[in-house]
């Protein structure tokens, strides 16, 4: 019990910040004060929108912001990573808050920060990195448009109708507007993304969300626009810590909701700081610490009212261009939002509804990389059909079936080309020393197969079907060096196979089998077959020697000429049956 504890805690101190990391926030500070000052800016609005369009309200993204965005950055595993409130997490966050209401998403997010928290202790984080990259687009792209789809009511200026699928709402959206258009909303909207787009094409330096979204708000201010709704009134600062909202009672229903949460706030955040690592020169971060800053900042925003959070990418890449280069830019970001919330909250306040639906629109027009896409569905099928799969899923279905379907219809394919990879070859029998005539004797009466690549229950039954197939021999060598693995399927279908060999009157001898998986095909009883009759060789020439001493000691060919030196495990007369 001892050891345990001790090992416990030295993983726990393990993902704790250290040294290093204060270090690192002291060597360039006016560095990693701009590029703070310039991510809170571009996330004030992306925080505001999420909020928004999570359904808890925009304090509750600014909260998360604050929150999270600074815990994150004092205990995540990455100098660079900036996290918050997100468009992939608003996703998965709209349905929950329909059926569990408010206090069901802040449950939500205390038990996801539990589950991430307990994967940083299993050190998980190193397994993320094997979702496959058409899994990764497909779903960012399937997230791109449920963000923009999500923002069609208030761009429109109805108000948000009822449900919980993206599509219903948007087409009951539509219809709304038809009867009561509101045409200032739209034009709003538009004009927004329209800048924002636009001028990070040109000036990709300037935060222009931030000004379009300001610009908009003193027309709607100046203009009177009545049409333009505002956010409304925002709580001048953050709320004190409550756990208010917890339910044990509804735990039971919520935990599947907490772990699609805490999956997807792991995905998110461990591909952010990917990126951020690809940006850079020399940084690398650590994901079980990534995962257990994100998970103590999940546990904390719901104390404040705050919604789940991830790393965000954008506001990442934004850290890293800005040249940031440790957390304290990230604490800086969170630091001014806070800052905004005490202090400007009135103001705030007055942002039209259909200003952050423009800036949203364009988040997710810039989500999607057209030229990533297009060289990944023409990379393979398989790589386009798991990337159409996993963005239709994530369209229609939600975030977590989309993932689960992409792994499972990745793996599927996986396995297909890996079984491709098995083969069972007729090859010719090696001469080694014996005479013309005696090969071709031999050749008559016995075959040699070559099993190559892996053995495993993908490609074992059609393995069976073609050993089946033998036919007019009376010795089968299956020479084995070249199999690279071998699971229970692999190991019972080559039992079976050497059982109904047997049967027909065909011994069968085998060669190089390795020692890793002599113990698989061993504690299945594979290998029993062999070695009670002496028919396991190390190598192919033994086994060939072996099989010609079968043939003489059962009359099959006449008594050869012996070997100068007969191989160590060639059958004698006493162990044929």
């Amino acid at each position: 019990m001892k050891v345990l504890s001790g090992q416990a805690v030295a993983r726990l101190t393990a993902l704790l910040p250290g040294r290093l990391d204060l270090a690192e926030m002291r060597r360039d500070p006016r560095r990693d004060l701009l590029a703070g000052l310039t991510v809170a800016i571009v996330a004030l609005p992306l925080a505001l929108g999420f909020g928004v369009s999570s359904g808890l309200g925009a304090e509750a993204g600014l909260a998360t912001a604050v929150v999270a965005g600074a815990l994150a950055a004092v205990f995540g595993g990455s100098n660079l990573q900036v996290s918050g409130p997100t468009g992939a997490m608003t996703v998965v966050l709209v349905p929950i808050v329909a059926e569990h209401g408010p206090s069901g998403v802040l449950t939500v997010g205390l038990v996801a920060g539990v589950m991430l928290v307990a994967l940083a202790l299993l050190r998980a984080g190193k397994y993320m990195q094997y979702v496959p990259a058409p899994v990764v687009e497909g779903f960012t792209l399937g997230i791109a448009c449920v963000i923009g789809l999500q923002q069609i009511p208030n761009a429109l200026g109805v108000p948000k109708p009822e449900g919980d699928r993206v599509l219903v709402v948007t087409w009951r959206a539509l219809a709304e507007f038809a009867k009561n258009p509101n045409w200032t909303a739209v034009a709003l909207a538009l004009a927004v993304a329209a800048v924002m787009l636009i001028g990070a094409r040109r000036r990709p330096a300037i935060p222009f969300s931030i000004l379009a979204v300001i610009v908009a708000t003193v027309v709607a201010q100046m203009a009177g626009l009545d049409a333009a709704k505002p956010i409304g009134d925002l709580p001048s600062g953050l709320p004190a810590p409550s756990l208010a909202f917890l339910d044990p009672g509804a735990l039971g229903s919520l935990l599947a909701p907490a772990v699609a949460v805490a999956a997807l706030a792991a995905l998110e955040s461990l591909l952010s700081a990917s990126v951020a690592d690809g940006m850079t020169v020399g940084q690398q971060h650590d994901p079980d610490r990534e995962l257990f800053g994100q998970g103590l900042a999940n546990i904390a925003a719901p104390l404040f009212g705050g919604v789940p959070a991830t790393g965000a990418i954008a506001r990442t890449a934004v850290n890293v261009r800005t040249g940031a280069g440790s957390r304290l830019a990230a604490l800086v970001h969170a630091a001014i939002l806070a800052a905004i919330v005490f202090a400007a909250a009135p103001l705030v306040s007055r942002i039209p509804l259909a200003a952050l639906a423009g800036v949203l629109l364009a988040t997710a027009i810039r989500m999607v990389e057209v030229g990533s896409l297009r060289a990944m569905a023409r990379a393979t099928r398989s790589d386009a059909l798991i990337l159409v799969l996993t963005a239709v899923a994530t369209l229609a279905l939600d975030l977590v079936y989309a993932v689960i379907i992409g792994l499972v219809v990745a793996g599927a394919l996986a396995l297909r080309t890996v079984a491709k990879q098995a083969r069972l070859d007729q090859v010719p029998l090696d001469r080694g020393d014996h005479s013309a005539e005696e090969h071709a004797l031999l050749a008559e009466h016995i075959v040699a197969y070559r099993v190559d690549g892996p053995l495993f229950f993908a490609a074992a039954h059609r393995f069976l079907l073609e050993l089946a197939e033998v036919a007019d021999v009376r010795v089968v060598i299956l020479r084995m060096s070249r199999v690279t693995t071998i699971d229970a399927t692999g190991a019972l279908v080559l039992k079976d196979a050497v059982e109904k060999l047997n049967r027909r009157g065909i011994v069968v001898m085998t060669s190089g089998i390795r020692s890793g998986q002599r113990q698989v095909l061993d504690s299945l009883g594979a290998l029993e077959l062999l070695r009670v009759e002496g028919r396991e060789y190390a190598t192919t020439p033994e086994a060939i020697q072996g099989a010609r001493t079968h043939l003489e000691c059962v009359g099959v060919i006449p008594l050869l000429p012996a070997q100068e030196s007969r191989p160590v495990g060639v059958e004698t007369e006493e162990t044929v049956g």
